[in-house]
């Protein structure tokens, strides 16, 4: 669902390709039969588009962690179960790795069940573990922070171990692209601290003129990033002091030059925004996994939460001027960089290709 998982399945699999193996990059949505994928990846952008509380319910009755038995996600995954071993059998595929719940939910019951040779190794992209992750048939889960390993480790027993997320050499790495950006901005609003706002792929927030006027009342440059959401675009496009680029293609010089993210769903925009060393404030975010995802990042020390638009915009003016308090968050934030991924799942293969 989303950009997310995309991208780290394909940096995954760009680092696989580099170490000279194999790599086969499948969407289980795409492996449900009927159109069933399709169908239900537009119910939930439609969701969390223009009905959150449709997902905020669904999370509750069905994703959130807690005793209380809930219903599965299985006997949806199961459907493309046949599809799935198919795949790893006519590839010789020697490890699996899901990056979204359901495909956990499926390589779980297969491998519980003799049904996949390969192991699967669980990467989980999530700060907050929700129970859709989790399947004790699964060989081993990678997650973001000790925290998301440690409910891992207390609800299967199953090897877990802490990895940090996956994002692309170029957001670590000096940003070419960050001095054209900085020029653009200066042109559009001189003196004003960019700040970027960040909707995800699909262009899913809620309030965003209201907050981007506020930005612009207070001194900064909101910077909106609308994803795909084309109507979002035009209709932000006429705010005044608001700069609202199209699709951006130049992830790490857009954050480089930019002072501050503001993230409502703890995804890859934030851990990325992370790696450049750009601060990150969670405001608004989107309702269940997003939102424990904000509180869980900012539990860490990694981000701030602003519970409202003044106490927002005091986490801006603290982290947009250059000081200790900047450089240690920013320093905080990079520390969640641990491992290469890439090495476990090679290690649980046990064989040449991935």
């Amino acid at each position: 669902m989303g950009a997310g998982h995309d991208t780290v399945a394909g940096e995954l699999a760009r680092r696989a390709r580099e170490q000279g193996h194999d790599v086969v990059v499948v969407d289980l949505l795409r492996l449900l039969p009927h159109g069933v994928g399709t169908g239900l990846r537009l119910f939930y952008r439609s969701s969390v588009r223009h009905f959150p509380w449709v997902y905020a319910a669904l999370y509750a009755a069905l994703l959130r962690p807690g005793p209380r038995y809930r219903p599965s996600g299985l006997p949806l995954a199961r459907l493309a179960g046949r599809r799935l071993t198919e795949l790893t059998e006519r590839t010789d595929a020697d490890v699996v790795v899901p990056v979204f719940h359901l495909a956990a939910q499926l390589t779980g019951h297969l491998r519980a069940r003799g049904r996949l040779g390969p192991p699967s190794a669980v990467f989980m992209t999530d700060f907050a573990v929700h129970r859709q992750w989790l399947h004790s048939g699964n060989d081993l889960y990678l997650c973001l922070t000790d925290d998301a390993a440690r409910d891992v480790g207390r609800s299967v027993p199953v090897p877990v171990e802490t990895t940090g997320p996956v994002v692309a050499p170029g957001f670590f790495a000096p940003a070419p692209g960050a001095g054209p950006w900085r020029r653009r901005f200066e042109r559009y609003a001189p003196g004003r601290p960019p700040v970027v706002l960040s909707a995800g792929a699909w262009g899913a927030a809620s309030e965003l003129d209201r907050t981007a006027r506020r930005l612009t009342g207070a001194g900064f440059l909101p910077v909106v990033l609308c994803g795909s959401n084309e109507r979002l675009r035009a209709r932000l496009a006429g705010l005044p002091g608001t700069f609202v680029p199209d699709w951006v293609t130049d992830m790490p010089g857009l954050l480089r030059a930019s002072r501050v993210l503001i993230d409502n769903a703890a995804g890859q925009t934030a851990v990325q925004a992370l790696a450049c060393g750009t601060p990150v404030v969670g405001y608004r975010p989107l309702p269940g996994h997003g939102a424990e995802g904000v509180r869980r990042m900012a539990a860490l020390g990694v981000s701030e939460t602003a519970t409202d638009a003044d106490a927002l915009l005091g986490a801006l003016r603290r982290l947009s001027v250059d000081g200790p308090y900047r450089y240690r968050r920013i320093a905080r934030g990079r520390q969640l960089f641990r491992g290469d991924v890439l090495d476990r799942v090679s290690a649980l293969a046990g064989a040449p290709s991935v």
